[in-house]
């Protein structure tokens, strides 16, 4: 890494690159002080093999004295305005580029380029959002039924999705993560009574399914909105053949073979119902569908209502499929299917008729989300979950 840091140097001169050093100046309690040796050293051994770095972003859980700055500059060999503090901020992540900004972070920058007259960077979208999450209009609830709960960076980007999503609506988002293992031991009864919108996220493997359907029934059955991400529409399917269509077989041959595969791997259900249920599962090798696909959404959906288009494209990162066989028998359980593939045999969005709000897609939208644009889905699905703490 370093060697390819003294090639890009030496390729482009020193006069078109800039080597920012992200370092940490931490707090010791018992001393009730800073420390800057941990800085001093590490610029001192990146010196050592070449490496001189130009701008020091400094980490702190608190503010960096100026008399600090002064040591830190005088002993790293920059000028003291190119100590820049990247302080903890308080309450939104979004605070980030404001606090660079007064700290000075992109004016060293264009005086390290020779850039000159450039107009001050317009913030007011970054100051808006922080307001928002500041100062929200109201509070909704929403449950996260998954199985990695307990490592809460396994779902960073749905978070950072719900709060776009609440900053679209001026509202707090506040998360909920529930165990699905602990969703199938202690029943439903009192675990969503005070949620304002329930989503079951993807996954992989039979480990905690019951609890995530169990999830996916209370909310069509107690009109709460549900969201359905990957794992969590083909579980929706699932619950829906089950108990409203009558399917009692259905399941998915990603936990092996079953009479009804209402999910299963498009090379199996193409092939028939027989060869799935003797060999579900078996050579996945190559199936997987990752990456960004098209999807036809249906006149007069809600998914077409929400994102305004009739074609939309997005992320994929999947092996097995909602088996388009069973269309009729799902809508005629009051389940809709509200997007194709376009050449129609693949299923990615589903809905329910007469539901708040009830929607499961085959992608991950949460990974095109962005703080100035939330993505669709999740800024309507935080709108019916305002709408529904208002009925409660």
């Amino acid at each position: 890494f370093y060697e390819s840091i003294r090639q890009f140097a030496y390729e482009r001169g020193r006069d078109k690159a800039m080597f920012v050093h992200l370092t940490l100046v931490p707090h010791i309690a018992s001393a009730g002080e800073l420390k800057t040796k941990p800085t001093q050293h590490s610029v001192k051994e990146l010196r050592g093999i070449g490496i001189v770095p130009d701008l020091l972003l400094c980490r702190a859980d608190r503010p960096i004295p100026a008399a600090e700055c002064r040591k830190i500059a005088r002993f790293c060999n920059v000028s003291e305005e190119r100590v820049i503090p990247a302080i903890d901020v308080d309450s939104s992540i979004y605070e980030v580029p404001i606090r660079y900004h007064e700290g000075g972070f992109d004016a060293q920058v264009m005086r390290h380029f020779g850039i000159e007259g450039a107009p001050p960077p317009d913030l007011s979208k970054w100051r808006e959002i922080v307001r928002r999450t500041r100062a929200p209009e109201g509070e909704v609830a929403i449950a996260i039924v998954g199985k990695y709960t307990g490592l809460r960076d396994a779902y960073k980007s749905l978070f950072e999705a719900l709060t776009h999503g609440g900053v679209a609506n001026s509202v707090r988002v506040e998360t909920r993560w529930l165990d699905a293992d602990d969703v199938e031991a202690g029943g439903v009864d009192g675990t969503f009574e005070s949620v304002h919108g329930i989503l079951v996220p993807g996954g992989f493997g039979e480990r905690g399914v019951p609890g995530k359907i169990a999830a996916v029934e209370y909310a069509r059955t107690r009109a709460v909105p549900y969201f359905g991400i990957c794992f969590g529409m083909q579980l929706a399917v699932i619950e829906t053949a089950r108990n409203v269509a009558g399917i009692a077989g259905a399941g998915s041959t990603e936990f092996g073979p079953c009479d009804e595969p209402v999910i299963g791997l498009m090379t199996e259900w193409n092939r028939g119902d027989e060869t799935v249920r003797r060999n579900a599962g078996a050579g996945l090798g190559g199936t997987m569908r990752l990456g960004a696909y098209e999807a036809v959404l249906a006149e007069g959906s809600r998914a077409r209502a929400i994102y305004g288009e009739e074609r939309i494209r997005e992320r994929h990162r999947h092996r097995y499929e909602v088996n388009a066989a069973y269309e009729g028998r799902l809508r005629a359980a009051g389940m809709r299917f509200a997007a194709f593939s376009p050449d129609g045999a693949l299923p990615e969005i589903v809905e329910r008729d007469g539901h708040p709000w009830f929607v499961g897609v085959q992608f991950h939208p949460e990974l095109t989300s962005r703080p100035f644009a939330p993505h669709p889905l999740f800024a309507s699905f935080v709108g019916a979950a305002v709408t529904q703490a208002r009925l409660v």
